[in-house]
């Protein structure tokens, strides 16, 4: 059997999604959808560090982080805060990035008068990504900020105090799951801007090629070398095998390089590819590696709808065990986790801030989300200041349109409680794999 079909048709995350309960049904609309998908994709705006653009839509944000990097002479401004905090991380800032361009390759088609937003989300990534990778030689910046300081604080990003310490990986200090993940993310993005930004897109590609050279050359965790800045908060648990497969696969799509596929097919076995696994995450790739080759519902739904348009190229069926599995099965399944988050669940409720007639107040999102917003409240509120509002019964006064929250335990209970951090913190990298599916459902609903 050829390498491609070995992979495709290792579908065991998708085995175990089909065997989970049944959700309730509900009647979205085509124009529910649309409506969903372009939330979720002005949530980014939300996120965004740096000098804000003129057509910012989430404009209870201002600028911030504009001199981060400076400590250590480089720019590192613009990029993404990845949850609550203001904390840049790249691991899952990079794994957002190439889920936002997956997103728009497999169906941007669908994405219509939306695709230049999903663009600039992408792009915000990549400006960031790119700055990071390329600053200086055999060195890639992965982080801005200290977890552990910030964590202590609850202030809007344009009132940060805290310090702005500045992370790196290197030659004597390796990251190659953070490395291999940049890799993906600028190399995916380049597929994206490959008609609309040629020039744009070789600089992506190439850098892609560079950082993967570098993460492949000099093997390490980034846990091991940055440990306490990035554990526990974002810990490579699964080291750095899955990303090298994850970049390779992504360069090899991008490129049509040869040498990047027999890379995969040398190191596939050595790498963990024969693994089996059923989360797809921020920090580990080999599901996705799987399905783009041949723990969380956002990225699961997405996989289940990316391998069914794979299969349907050939055959449209694949079997699981004893078990047949379709593309019609498969969407149907996605469709069951997208209408559940948008309220088709026991407590009827969106779990999508901004979406339906009811939809969590009480956010542990973006920061700013929760404090007065600056064009309201100029005066600087302080790192201890602003706990008040985190305690503060009163809903959010900026709704972080677009944003889904952590959502409900396994037994469908759900309290709309700001500290309730686990069912009610939003992150980058659950919305970023949610506008593909909500893309398609726009048009296949």
């Amino acid at each position: 059997m050829s390498l491609t079909a070995t992979f495709s048709f290792k579908i065991q995350i998708l085995c175990l999604t089909l065997c989970s309960t049944a959700l309730l049904s509900y009647a979205f609309t085509a124009q529910d959808y649309s409506s969903a998908f372009e939330k979720s994709i002005l949530f980014f705006e939300g996120q965004r560090s740096g000098k804000l653009p003129s057509n910012q839509r989430q404009t209870w944000r201002g600028n911030s982080g504009l001199s981060d990097g400076s400590s250590n002479h480089v720019d590192l401004v613009g990029g993404y805060y990845d949850a609550g905090d203001n904390v840049k991380f790249g691991l899952p800032m990079a794994f957002t990035t190439t889920l936002l361009a997956w997103s728009v390759i497999e169906f941007g088609g669908s994405m219509h008068n939306q695709v230049e937003n999903a663009r600039a989300a992408i792009r915000w990534g990549t400006d960031y990504l790119l700055k990071a990778a390329t600053a200086n030689p055999r060195t890639l910046y992965v982080q801005v900020g200290d977890p552990n300081l910030d964590h202590k604080c609850w202030e809007r990003p344009e009132d940060m105090d805290t310090p702005r310490n500045v992370y790196k990986v290197s030659a004597q200090n390796p990251g190659s799951d953070v490395a291999a993940e940049t890799a993906a993310a600028v190399a995916a993005a380049s597929i994206v801007f490959k008609d609309s930004d040629p020039s744009y897109s070789r600089k992506l590609l190439q850098t892609a090629m560079n950082v993967f050279e570098f993460a492949d050359k000099y093997k390490g965790s980034y846990s091991d070398s940055i440990s306490s800045a990035v554990c526990p908060f974002y810990c490579s648990y699964s080291g750095y095998h899955d990303e090298l497969l994850w970049g390779a696969s992504w360069i090899h799509r991008a490129s049509q390089d040869t040498s990047y596929l027999n890379y995969i097919r040398s190191n596939g076995h050595t790498l963990g590819a024969d693994d089996d696994d059923y989360s797809f995450s921020w920090d580990d790739k080999r599901p996705g590696t799987k399905v783009l080759l041949s723990k969380y519902v956002t990225t699961s739904t997405f996989l289940l709808l990316t391998y069914a348009k794979y299969l349907n190229l050939h055959g449209g069926v694949a079997k699981c065990g004893s078990s047949t599995i379709t593309s019609e099965k498969l969407i149907a399944q996605a469709k069951k986790q997208v209408d559940y988050i948008l309220g088709a669940n026991p407590a009827k409720m969106s779990y999508m801030v901004g979406f339906g007639d009811r939809f969590p107040q009480h956010v542990c999102g973006m920061m700013g989300s929760s404090l007065p917003p600056v064009h309201a409240h100029p005066d600087k509120i302080n790192c201890n200041n602003g706990f008040q509002y985190l305690y503060s019964s009163s809903p959010n006064p900026n709704p972080l349109v677009g944003a889904i929250v952590g959502g409900p335990d396994s037994r469908d209970n759900f309290v709309d409680d700001r500290n309730n951090y686990l069912q009610f913190e939003p992150a980058t990298y659950i919305n970023a794999p949610f506008i593909g599916a909500l893309a398609f459902f726009s048009e296949n609903h």
